[in-house]
């Protein structure tokens, strides 16, 4: 059985959202108006129209401005790349949910929504510092 996963998320513009996650430092590739490809580290996620998600689920989309279906994480490198991406989602038109901090000494992170209100969280987490069990 293959390990792969694949994400499929509904966008209501594919190219704008593309756009958004090329801005933010994400490699995005866009297949025209029906599907684009976001590739992060080992995970791919594929953006498609929000009638063609419906079609392929056989139910309706999450309404993202009254609630969350989910909220990915993702690991960064430093605080400084925190930050950053936090700096360039704002820039980009997403929104900041929970601004930069420190989390129980040892992490840093950040939530912000991107441009159809799917959340996302940037964590650094310094090892060093990690609470020994």
């Amino acid at each position: 059985m293959s390990q792969e996963i694949w994400i499929n998320l509904p966008v209501k513009d594919v190219e704008k959202s593309t756009a958004f996650f090329n801005a933010i430092g994400y490699q995005a590739t866009n297949y025209g108006h029906e599907r684009a490809k976001l590739d992060i580290g080992q995970t791919t996620i594929l953006l498609f129209p929000d009638a063609t998600f419906e079609k392929f689920t056989g139910s309706t989309i999450a309404d993202t401005s009254r609630s969350a279906e989910v909220i990915f994480s993702l690991g960064a490198s430093s605080r400084e790349e925190v930050d950053a991406c936090i700096q360039k989602v704002e820039f980009a038109g997403g929104s900041i949910f929970g601004k930069p901090s420190e989390i129980d000494g040892w992490m840093y992170g950040a939530g912000f929504a991107d441009l159809d209100g799917h959340r996302w969280n940037l964590l650094y987490m310094d090892e060093s510092k990690m609470p020994k069990r």
